[in-house]
């Protein structure tokens, strides 16, 4: 345990760990040995299931469903944007022709 641990851990094992100390009332200590994790990774997963509930573990690049919903709103304001900039431009070229 005294080296980096590069092992990758699927949401279920997440889950089934701390299910394990959560419900069946099993030591962190305990529960870390038999998995051949560290504690203080054990107490992360908890603090974060806790916290998340059914939104938590959601893998290396995925969102959460609201930062999802921010990031498609940020992205289609951004579009919004430049279409004005562009309809600005536009009425700035045709009012000179105008003239």
């Amino acid at each position: 345990m005294g080296k980096k641990d590069s092992r990758h851990f699927t949401r279920e094992f997440k889950k089934n760990a701390v299910q394990m100390v959560l419900e069946k009332g099993i030591p962190v200590g305990r529960v870390a040995q038999e998995l051949d994790i560290h504690p203080n990774l054990l107490h992360q997963w908890k603090r974060k299931l806790v916290a998340d509930g059914d939104d938590a573990f959601i893998g290396k690049g995925n969102l959460r469903p609201e930062e999802a919903e921010l990031k498609r709103l940020q992205m289609e304001l951004e579009e919004v944007k430049e279409e004005r900039d562009i309809l600005k431009k536009a009425l700035g070229v045709f009012s000179k022709r105008t003239r």
